[in-house]
């Protein structure tokens, strides 16, 4: 039997795996870190990485009573404005205050020396990844509850006024697309050195 590309896709991203070495974290200095900063945090602490590409390493960190998720910056040289953690952190806390459907953002940590990089930690939220839009497998009525919850969310998160929640201040209005393709541009450019 074939596999169809969402089911390549499934098996290929799902679950996890012991941390690339490239990507290895001393987790004896997070689970101090967490102990100083997230509320409730007793380990012991299990490290794992998410499969999958992701630009910024993701990490499951399992403890006996709750599991989070770790993101951070890649070790090493970046290209300026890329891998912005702390920019995502920013946005999560906002909506998660807002009761928008994030996992619950515990804090952030700017300190390069606690892993190597910038990072933050988070719940970890059960559930799956759809990787096929036509949702294969489902019922008609499944996949028009999936769409129609994506629309719910997608007008919710629009319904927020930036400046009401804290984010005011959050990047720049107007002229979106021109600015990113001159950040991709300059990226580029800086990549070829």
């Amino acid at each position: 039997m074939t596999q169809t590309p969402s089911e390549d896709a499934q098996s290929i991203f799902s679950g996890t795996r012991p941390v690339d070495a490239r990507y290895a974290l001393d987790e004896a200095s997070l689970g101090l870190w967490l102990e100083a900063n997230v509320e409730g945090y007793a380990g012991p602490l299990t490290v794992r990485q998410f499969n999958g590409g992701q630009s910024n390493p993701t990490y499951e960190l399992s403890t006996p009573d709750r599991t989070y998720v770790l993101r951070r910056k890649p070790p090493g040289t970046l290209l300026p404005s890329a891998h912005a953690v702390d920019r995502e952190f920013t946005v999560i806390s906002a909506l998660h205050a807002q009761g928008y459907p994030v996992a619950r953002p515990w804090a952030l940590c700017t300190d390069d020396a606690v892993i190597g990089s910038m990072f933050y930690v988070m719940d970890k939220v059960e559930g799956r990844v759809l990787w096929d839009l036509k949702l294969p497998g489902l019922q008609p009525a499944e996949r028009r509850a999936i769409y129609e919850a994506q629309v719910d969310a997608l007008a919710a998160l629009h319904s927020f006024d930036p400046a009401a929640i804290g984010l005011g201040d959050y990047g720049k209005p107007g002229n979106y697309f021109e600015r990113q393709v001159g950040r991709w541009t300059k990226q580029y450019r800086a990549s070829e050195i």
